[in-house]
């Protein structure tokens, strides 16, 4: 324990702090002035690339071994681009989410920008900053990528084929109108009912396994959990699979009745998912 590197470790969180404040304030004014919060859905996955480059170039001067240093700075960005392109692509030119726009009613008398701060921004920079600790972690390890780290690229790819794919193939659906009604339950679908949600979480259980060249790696443990937990249980699954019950009902009861709800797994037989 005594080769932590802490005094690096803690000069590259406090770099990502403060880079990630001026991200996040960034989008939050911009998002006050084209009354539209929910912008911050397609800065999610590029928040995760601001940390990453700032922990890639704080780095420079370390120990950390360069080829894993690299990996994880594209491993990484590719994710993090690919994600906030896709959202990008999905909600412009749609207006305000539903959701955010809900929140905002809640505010009434409230000043703005510390009830932004305290309901949206503050907690999407917190987990910024938490949830790339793998990333951080990794920038400072001297060990080449091994075993382990290989392991970690394998489920990394397995999980971003997942979800880029998963959301190709919605995407699909929804576009043709002749889907109008149904539930989506081809290709990845049919396995999972949140191939997108299960491919993140294998993301970061990759990013996680290229943090672990050394011992004190497993602190970054804290991130795939976090992030699985956000995905299944609070602004992810749970919360969409209640959307869905409510506009589809029992074609989407059909569907949770003979489809995985997380860890892929193959069809149950006697399928019956029909329009609502």
């Amino acid at each position: 324990m005594n080769d932590i590197p802490w005094g690096d470790l803690a000069l590259n969180l406090l770099a990502v702090i403060a880079a990630t404040i001026v991200f996040i304030g960034a989008i939050m004014a911009t998002a006050i002035k084209i009354k539209n919060q929910s912008i911050i859905d397609i800065f999610w996955g590029p928040g995760f690339v601001v940390a990453a480059v700032v922990s890639y170039l704080v780095s420079a001067r370390g120990d950390g071994n360069d080829t894993r240093r690299l990996v994880v700075l594209v491993l990484t960005a590719v994710w993090g681009l690919r994600l906030g392109a896709y959202i990008g692509k999905r909600n412009i030119g749609h207006g305000e989410d539903r959701r955010y726009t809900s929140m905002m009613r809640q505010r009434k008398d409230q000043a703005l920008i510390p009830f932004l701060i305290r309901r949206i921004y503050g907690m999407q920079g917190g987990l910024i900053i938490l949830i790339s600790l793998p990333v951080q972690f990794a920038m400072y390890q001297s060990e080449a990528i091994g075993i382990i780290g290989s392991i970690g690229i394998a489920i990394w790819l397995i999980g971003f084929l997942f979800e880029a794919v998963g959301d190709w193939q919605l995407a699909r659906f929804k576009a043709d109108p002749a889907n109008a009604g149904k539930v989506m339950d081809r290709g990845l679908w049919a396995w999972t009912r949140h191939p997108n949600y299960f491919g993140d979480a294998c993301v970061w259980v990759g990013l996680f396994l290229l943090a672990l060249g050394a011992p004190w790696g497993l602190v970054a443990i804290v991130s795939p959990i976090v992030m699985t937990k956000l995905l299944t249980s609070f602004s992810g699954k749970a919360v969409l699979e209640r959307g869905m019950r409510r506009s589809k009902g029992e074609a989407y009861e059909a569907y949770v009745a003979s489809t995985s709800g997380f860890f892929p797994l193959p069809p149950r037989r006697n399928k019956t998912v029909t329009p609502s």
